[in-house]
């Protein structure tokens, strides 16, 4: 793309330092069951493959078709707010916004600045720290956490998820590839029914945010956490299957072991404030509440609000950073960090990565053998391999995104992907659960696929 960014006159207004309206909604007490209910609709939505050319439009061709279809979610009541962000190359954005950051008639219009749960989408923010580490060699793709936490050093594995705790030794160590990948063996609590899936609802290993009882019992530092998490058995021997898991939230401490920093700290100095990304927070400043968008739920086809404004979690600090879901941010801070990975790890002439390094971790990082299938995984058909914190696409979809497309999702209706033979950049910003109840993702890909000048040529990878 080479037009500069575009946003709507309305949200020129949710810029940072601008006064805005507090959010007069007063949200339901968000419950740990409600948030790893969303969280588990979140993970399995899917990036499908739309009827359209090979091609991606141009921004005159699809800026009309974009606005118009986001206008048409909020006017129909099926979210309050949505911003895209579209890049091309190294040009800036396109911001495209409909909507309001919630329901109150005099809430301020969502845009850019807008703050959103991004969730899961924290994901790729914590493996990128990681390979920086990689990349510094103080963390090894290949190296056995156990160096770092040794309480990982005596492993077992079920012998039966579904049915019983019995479990024999591992064979295998976890490695850092395994966290970035999810092949580990580890879990989430809400993805099964099983004992060990239990044992993690008794240890208050939820890997986010959750008020009440269940929070408070959480361990109140990263180390408490991976150490808690090790007294677990696996799902499967280490590098055998791909496991939506708190592989992530692991991962967290073993940067914050390599590093010597707290993770927290760590992503603040070495990511957020190097590429400028001042709208990204763990914790939500009070003085910036009012761009904070109100999350929903949808509950018997209405919206009820269940976290928002000066009232949000998110203005409090978390127990601990969550490496896998504890960030919130603005969907131009997150285009930044797209930016710098389509770069090659540089963005506004500030590099953070080394060229081999993010095309290591765009790559598909998956042990042999082990190909994305079920536990509510992404687009399963097509998604089969996995980077650094975000699934690689190994094949052009027909009409849709090509071979070597990185990228996650979140669980409130966040997506932010690369498709790199294009140099296409997407965010997508909404907070709802939960996050497949509209194909909001689907139409924005297929108005970015259908593009009326078929003449235009990919760009090489």
């Amino acid at each position: 793309m080479s037009r500069p960014e575009r946003p709507r006159a309305a949200a020129e207004t949710n810029r940072p330092g601008a006064v805005a309206a507090r959010v007069k909604a007063r949200p339901m007490p968000l419950s740990a069951v409600v948030f790893l209910m969303a969280t588990m609709t979140g993970c399995a939505a899917q990036l499908p493959a739309p009827p359209a050319t090979m091609a991606v439009a141009s921004d005159e061709a699809y800026l009309p078709a974009l606005q118009s279809l986001l206008d048409g979610y909020v006017r129909s009541g099926k979210m309050p707010g949505v911003v895209a962000a579209i890049g091309r190359g190294d040009a800036p954005p396109t911001f495209v916004s409909a909507g309001s950051i919630a329901q109150d008639g005099d809430a301020p219009p969502a845009g850019p600045d807008t703050l959103w749960r991004i969730y899961s989408m924290t994901k790729p923010v914590t493996a990128v720290a990681a390979m920086m580490l990689v990349e510094e060699g103080k963390l090894g793709l290949d190296q056995p956490i156990s160096d770092l936490i040794p309480a990982f050093g005596q492993m077992h594995v079920l012998d039966s998820p579904a049915t019983s705790l019995d479990s024999h030794p591992a064979t295998t160590a976890i490695t850092t590839r395994h966290l970035l990948t999810h092949s580990s063996g580890l879990a989430y609590q809400f993805l099964g029914k099983g004992p060990v899936y239990q044992e993690y609802k008794r240890l208050c290993l939820f890997g986010g945010r959750a008020r009440g009882q269940e929070g408070e019992a959480q361990p109140p530092t990263l180390a408490g956490f991976a150490d808690r998490a090790a007294t677990l058995p696996l799902l499967a021997e280490p590098g055998t299957e791909w496991h939506y898991s708190i592989s992530t939230d692991i991962l967290g401490r073993v940067v914050e072991v390599a590093s010597g920093l707290p993770l927290d700290r760590f992503v603040q100095t070495r990511i957020l404030d190097p590429l400028g990304m001042r709208s990204t927070f763990w914790t939500v400043p009070e003085g910036e509440t009012g761009r904070l968008s109100t999350n929903y739920l949808w509950a018997e086809d209405r919206l009820v609000p269940i976290d928002g404004g000066a009232g949000s979690e998110w203005v409090d600090p978390p127990r601990l950073p969550y490496g896998g879901s504890g960030l919130v941010s603005s969907a131009r801070d997150y285009d930044r960090f797209l930016q710098m990975l389509a770069g090659g790890g540089e963005a506004g002439g500030v590099r953070i990565l080394q060229p081999e390094t993010v095309r290591l971790s765009l790559s598909n990082l998956l042990p042999e053998g082990v190909k994305i299938s079920g536990n509510s995984a992404p687009d399963t058909a097509r998604a089969e391999g996995f980077g650094a914190g975000g699934w690689v696409y190994l094949a052009d979809v027909p009409g849709g995104v090509r071979s070597g497309t990185y990228g996650w999702f979140g669980a409130a209706g966040t997506i932010a992907f690369i498709d790199r033979k294009s140099r296409l950049r997407v965010t997508i910003m909404a907070n709802y659960f939960p996050a497949d109840k509209w194909p909001v993702h689907a139409d924005v890909i297929r108005v970015l696929y259908s593009a009326p000048d078929r003449g235009r040529q990919d760009d090489s990878d």
